[in-house]
């Protein structure tokens, strides 16, 4: 039995996207990849950027849920590991949209969600690094949670599965966040601790 059309589209879009890009998926490539007509993709969607949208909603919400469940807790060793364990989570489910939004973000600027999303990007960095914070701790928090999100999705696209089971991949993911964030000095911007 053939999964629901628009959930089939959504799948085959997501994946054309992140891997061929935005600007080179037509609506035709992702009606051929799914075996419909171009008809067939405009009844469920209105447009390239409406599918778009409604691909990286999710994230860009689940990522800003996690966000601000941070920002309400507070900053602390305890919230941060929280977020960790919530970033990491969030990595694994929405891979393929992150990559989307990350790698293409630049070329995709003006596009609503896009935009929404390469915003919380910003505020999610403004949050954990503070605008005093090193070079090298920008660094280690670029290269731990992009360095992260890139690793999952390069080893879908370039050996073509996950690059280890979930269950090996999940601590592993982790240890190495937690080992480049812990010489990242918590952003207080109250001074409490």
């Amino acid at each position: 039995m053939r999964p629901r059309t628009g959930d089939e589209l959504r799948s085959i879009a997501l994946e054309l996207f992140a891997s061929a890009g935005f600007a080179a998926t037509s609506l035709q490539h992702i009606a051929d990849a799914a075996g419909y007509s171009k008809s067939s993709v405009l009844y469920h969607f209105a447009s390239k950027e409406a599918l778009l949208a409604e691909l990286l909603t999710p994230a860009v919400d689940r990522l800003t849920e996690i966000l601000e469940r941070y920002l309400d807790a507070g900053q602390t060793e305890s919230s941060r590991s929280d977020f960790i364990d919530d970033f990491i989570d969030f990595l694994l489910q929405f891979r393929l949209e992150l990559h989307t939004f990350i790698n293409q973000g630049q070329s995709l600027g003006g596009i609503p969600v896009v935009d929404r999303a390469r915003d919380v990007i910003v505020r999610l960095s403004d949050t954990l690094c503070s605008t005093d914070a090193s070079v090298e701790d920008r660094l280690r928090f670029a290269i731990a949670l992009g360095g992260a999100a890139y690793s999952l999705v390069a080893g879908m696209t370039f050996l073509g599965k996950d690059i280890a089971p979930i269950d090996e991949l999940r601590p592993a993911l982790r240890t190495v966040i937690i080992e480049l964030l812990v010489p990242v000095a918590l952003h207080n911007p109250t001074g409490k601790q």
